[in-house]
């Protein structure tokens, strides 16, 4: 029987004097960066699940804010739920705080088939990606409270509000999740203009048709579909869609210079 081939993938790493790794190599590699963002999650879900009472209290805050009492309450129907709660933000609260982890080892997953030169954007990415998730949840959680004014107004006084924790917690924390990933959006426009997909002089040119989709995007996005979070949302976007053409204008300026010398 002839010998069968292992394909390499073209993948830099220190181990290799070739420059490639082979498909299982690649795996490994893989599995290896999994591991520690499951490590990094599972720390932090220790920490949520330990200060479990002062995130419940900082998530119905809001909803505090929105009854115009002091304190409130969440109900609940059954005598699993609360622990099963728990174990929710435990989970939720995990993945939040391994956030800086688990950026950087997709980083350093994807950096083996950079070029060097590309690689030196691998921290200020990182930085980028993880100010601009944690921006865009606060954004959310700040405008959540008119929001949820819009939601109970949209029912009518008629209707008294009682929440359980999951529908309440399961809204607002899809909504931090839709802003902190809509808010990416910048941090993939550079990296298409980088690897020279789009042009600065492109997405300029296709502005006005690229605002309609943001709006619409967002409008689909939102969770809790009302005009506070849709125009919370859309109109950052469409200013990091400026920044992002700024920021390309300037990168292909550098790139041009270098050459020249």
């Amino acid at each position: 029987m002839k010998n069968i081939k292992v394909p390499r993938i073209s993948l830099k790493h220190k181990g290799d004097k070739d420059g490639s790794m082979s498909i299982f190599e690649h795996l490994a590699e893989l599995r290896s960066r999994m591991t520690k963002i499951a490590l990094a999650i599972l720390v932090g879900s220790v920490i949520s699940y330990i200060f479990y009472n002062q995130t419940l209290n900082f998530f119905t805050q809001p909803y505090c804010h929105v009854s115009g009492v002091s304190s409130c309450s969440l109900y609940v129907t059954g005598p699993l739920d609360g622990f099963a709660l728990r174990i929710k933000i435990a989970g939720y609260g995990g993945v939040f705080l391994a956030l800086p982890v688990i950026l950087w080892q997709l980083w350093r997953f994807i950096t083996p088939g950079l070029r060097k030169k590309e690689k030196q954007y691998a921290v200020p990415f990182v930085l980028a990606s993880l100010i601009l998730f944690v921006s865009g949840a606060y954004v959310a959680y700040f405008i959540f409270p008119h929001a949820l004014a819009f939601l109970q107004a949209a029912g009518g006084k008629q209707l008294k509000q009682i929440y359980t924790p999951s529908s309440y917690l399961n809204l607002i924390f899809l909504l931090m999740a839709a802003f902190g990933a809509s808010f990416e959006f910048p941090v993939l426009l550079v990296a298409l203009e980088l690897a020279r997909v789009v042009t600065p002089k492109k997405l300029a040119s296709v502005r006005r048709w690229a605002i309609v989709i943001i709006v619409t995007v967002a409008a689909v996005v939102i969770p809790s579909s009302d005009p506070f979070s849709l125009f919370a949302l859309a109109i950052p976007l469409v200013v990091f869609y400026e920044v992002a053409i700024l920021i390309g204008r300037v990168l292909v300026r550098e790139k041009k210079e270098i050459k020249a010398s």
